[in-house]
């Protein structure tokens, strides 16, 4: 089990789509399929925190995509498709106090989120 334990600040996610809330190219095959443990993750993410999903996926499934997110209660803020397969590298400062501003977790592709435990300080 992988426990994020996150200040009260607000948050911002960055989250792969495929592989990670969604099974690997499900949407070739017919149609997404949320994975286990996703949307109990989601609901703890706190309410004014941003979530900005990115996916390697072509545009054309953009619309596509955002509605099976939408119809499954998955919220999102911003949404990116078109990046690049390899890897993606997020860089940030740390706060004056130590506070650690950036963290990455890998999880095993459609495993989904259920071994992740999410606390925030709120």
């Amino acid at each position: 089990m992988t426990n994020l334990a996150l200040s009260s600040l607000s948050h911002t996610w960055i989250i792969d789509i495929d592989g990670t809330i969604v099974r690997h190219n499900s949407y070739k095959e017919g149609e997404d399929q949320l994975l286990e443990g996703v949307k109990e993750f989601w609901s703890k993410i706190p309410a004014d925190d941003t979530i900005v999903l990115i996916s390697a996926r072509e545009h054309r499934f953009l619309a596509s995509t955002s509605e099976f997110l939408h119809s499954n209660g998955i919220r999102f803020d911003y949404i990116i498709f078109g990046i690049p397969k390899g890897e993606r590298i997020l860089i940030n400062d740390l706060k004056p106090s130590g506070l650690e501003t950036a963290y990455a977790v890998n999880v095993p592709r459609d495993y989904g989120l259920k071994r992740l435990s999410l606390t925030c300080l709120k």
